[in-house]
């Protein structure tokens, strides 16, 4: 029957090859018959046509949402949810395609606008990972064992500064506030300063913030706590605020510890932004936890994250909270030469000529470099499988997928730029313009 609807809508287009409506009943036929490259060709015939319609457009998601090709999905479904923000099909789907692209603080947020207009909203992925039953309030010590249990594994990081390629300049920057006061917490004390306080890590993602924060606490030995945003986040009311709390008393109770908060700008969003008195209320919690009124955090080294300071709360940067903020930039040469040994070490490699190798990747994130090792061992291993044995890698293997790889942190930059023009009122984003040689 399927098939005789859309014979039947091919043989009327014939006649009139111009009907968008006609055209957008095929594709939505096709495409409910899992006929996926068919229904893409005609969507895309419709918005050649009308570059806007909106259908068309939410159509093309669902078949790049299929396909898997999330980050194409995302930036369609954002701009068609913006035509249409009450649309709840739409809104899950962005949300489940953010999840599945590992951006999981704005799939929530999504969620959360699904959720509002329809309560009664039903996903067994979604709410798998999002939607937690209540907990009553004589639970805390549970929630509290409950944590401690899923940082165990990750207590006591192995690796450390040597780990770390590049960055010598944010490295110093964490030893002064980090491991010299707890290499010499006499001194600190005759001051009256106290041992712990925190660094906020920024720049492009994919330039090894988290594997910094990670060698910090390995580099003194500390405890080392990594908190996601679904770490804390919870669809119940306070619920979000008494997990952030038994976070800060954990590491408390491990000093000394490395707190580390990734995406911290999707915990800390500026307070203006907020459009609803929750998410105000979290924040309000975590800075409380940071000045540790009700708890000391001697001891405490906390770290944040982010891709985005602009913004995160300017609170958060006050004296006592993140009072360094720190750029984390792209490696340069001497630094992508140390990452790609330390990428290709204890891998079959033949005369590799790292110094060739680092001139060739200006731009070029830790992660993109790791990428380009993944090309290139995803070849070498086809060839070995022909030949039976390991065969190394060599230089021109690796050029030779540097054409296959583009530097991620142009777009970051693109963006951090204008910020660094014309809302950098403080100076905070000068790092930038320095990095990029633009004169103020």
């Amino acid at each position: 029957m399927q098939d005789e609807l859309i014979q039947n809508l091919r043989e009327a287009l014939k006649l009139s090859p111009q009907n968008i409506p006609l055209r957008l009943t095929l594709a939505e036929a096709l495409l409910n018959n899992k006929l996926i490259q068919e229904a893409e060709a005609e969507y895309k015939v419709v918005l050649e046509a009308e570059p806007q319609n909106i259908q068309a457009k939410a159509g093309l998601a669902k078949i790049y949402f299929a396909q898997e090709k999330y980050s194409t999905a995302i930036v369609i479904l954002e701009d068609v949810i913006e035509l249409k923000p009450n649309d709840v099909s739409l809104l899950m789907l962005l949300s489940k395609a953010l999840l599945r692209n590992e951006e999981s603080s704005k799939a929530i947020d999504y969620y959360k606008q699904a959720l509002q207009l329809n309560p009664s909203l039903l996903d067994d992925e979604l709410d798998q990972y999002f939607r937690k039953p209540a907990m009553p309030q004589g639970e805390v010590e549970e929630l509290l064992n409950s944590i401690e249990q899923e940082v165990r594994d990750m207590e006591r990081p192995t690796i450390n500064f040597d780990d770390v390629g590049g960055m010598t300049k944010v490295k110093e920057e964490i030893r002064i506030k980090i491991i010299q006061p707890l290499l010499h917490p006499e001194l600190y004390k005759a001051y009256g300063k106290k041992v712990g306080g925190g660094i906020l890590l920024y720049g492009p993602p994919g330039c090894g913030k988290t594997h910094l924060a990670r060698a910090t606490a390995g580099q003194i030995n500390a405890s080392f706590i990594s908190v996601g945003i679904h770490d804390v986040l919870d669809m119940w009311s306070g619920q979000s605020e008494r997990k952030l709390h038994e976070l800060f008393e954990l590491a408390r109770r491990r000093t000394p510890c490395v707190l580390f908060f990734d995406e911290i700008d999707a915990l800390g969003a500026s307070r203006s932004d907020m459009r609803h008195s929750s998410s105000k209320t979290l924040i309000n919690q975590f800075l409380t936890e940071m000045d540790g009124l009700d708890s000391s955090n001697d001891g405490v080294l906390i770290l944040g994250a982010t891709n985005a300071p602009w913004h995160l709360d300017a609170a958060f940067r006050r004296p006592g909270r993140f009072d360094r903020i720190v750029f984390v930039q792209p490696p340069d040469v001497e630094g992508r030469n140390s990452i790609l040994k330390i990428l290709l070490k204890e891998k079959p490699v033949d005369n590799i000529d790292y110094n060739a190798l680092a001139k060739q990747t200006s731009d070029f994130s830790g992660a993109d470099l790791r990428a380009v090792i993944d090309v290139t061992i995803e070849e070498k291993l086809r060839e070995s499988f022909e030949k039976g044995i390991p065969q190394p890698i060599r230089t021109k293997d690796l050029l030779a997928s540097l054409k296959q790889v583009k530097p991620s942190t142009k777009e970051w930059f693109n963006t951090a730029r204008n910020y660094a023009l014309y809302a950098n009122d403080s100076g905070l984003y000068d790092e930038i313009l320095e990095y990029l040689k633009i004169k103020k």
